[in-house]
């Protein structure tokens, strides 16, 4: 295993390994305008929400390793206390990446990347229209991690208005996941599209699963069986009842007397399929 203390390699060279360990990373397409109003587009992956009550945003305009230079973004924000936070999806992923071009002060990357300007409704910085979600928020703090090249500039926003295209909302009004179709940023020039890779784990129970400590040893110690799948294992309320598992095995013969090895493997298919229940009545048949 590679082990590396920060203080002893390039700061590039660690930028490079925290973007590629640390993705994908959500996507802050930040719109600010300076005090002459002279609007400025710029994406940003150092990026959250950090609460809902109140809604609280913050991402990084990082400052440049090469030269140790501000960004526009980080600049209007100390000086208007204002921006739009616009989420990137997969129809505008290629012109946001343009307008990630480091444009002199003064061009407008709106223009450039070929987006509409939209006005906000409660701050000046313009939203992108294109955008399925645009966040108005409020510059409530700005904490300075350093004073060089590839220090943090933590930006903290409140939201004061969202809003959200009908087209990426679901019959009950909630935000569809693949009609949103968000992308992510990953190291180096990856980029991931984030409804391509959607799976679903179950919350954990609202009472106690048994945990894996609680798993029988000879399941817990499988050569077949994945931490993933012990994982899925351990998240029941209790074992299936023995009354359970036998009429199991009458509804499914094929399961009586098998050996450890082709037992565990019939469970791991289960609960590769999402089926908990079935994976233990076969592990508990004898």
């Amino acid at each position: 295993m590679l082990s590396i203390d920060p203080k002893e390699i390039p700061t590039s060279k660690l930028h490079g390994y925290l973007l590629g360990a640390v993705a994908p990373r959500p996507i802050a397409f930040a719109s600010t305008v300076d005090t002459d109003g002279k609007p400025n587009l710029s994406p940003f992956s150092f990026f959250n929400v950090f609460g809902s009550n109140p809604p609280i945003m913050i991402f990084s305009p990082a400052r440049r390793i090469r030269d140790n230079t501000t960004k526009h973004t980080l600049e209007n924000a100390m000086l208007t206390k204002e921006v739009v936070i616009n989420v990137v999806n997969y129809d505008i992923v290629q012109q946001m990446s343009l307008s990630s071009t480091e444009y002199p002060e003064g061009i407008n990357e709106f223009e450039k990347a070929g987006f509409t300007m939209l006005p906000s409704d409660k701050i000046k910085p313009f939203r992108v229209a294109e955008s399925p979600v645009q966040f108005e928020c409020k510059v409530t703090e700005i904490i300075h991690t350093g004073d060089q090249g590839g220090s943090g500039n933590l930006i903290v926003c409140e939201v004061v208005k969202i809003h959200i295209s009908d087209n990426v909302l679901d019959k009950d009004g909630s935000i569809d996941q693949h009609k949103i179709d968000l992308v992510a940023r990953a190291g180096g020039s990856y980029y991931s599209r984030a409804r391509d890779g959607f799976f679903e784990i179950p919350k954990p129970l609202s009472i106690l699963g048994i945990g894996v400590d609680s798993i029988p040893a000879h399941i817990r110690n499988s050569d077949i069986l994945t931490g993933n799948n012990l994982g899925m294992l351990g998240n029941i309320a209790h074992l299936p009842s023995k009354e359970t598992v036998n009429n199991f095995a009458k509804e499914h013969p094929k399961f009586i007397g098998l050996e450890t090895l082709k037992k565990h493997t019939f469970a791991k298919e289960f609960l590769d399929n999402n089926d908990v229940k079935s994976a233990w009545k076969v592990l508990l048949i004898k």
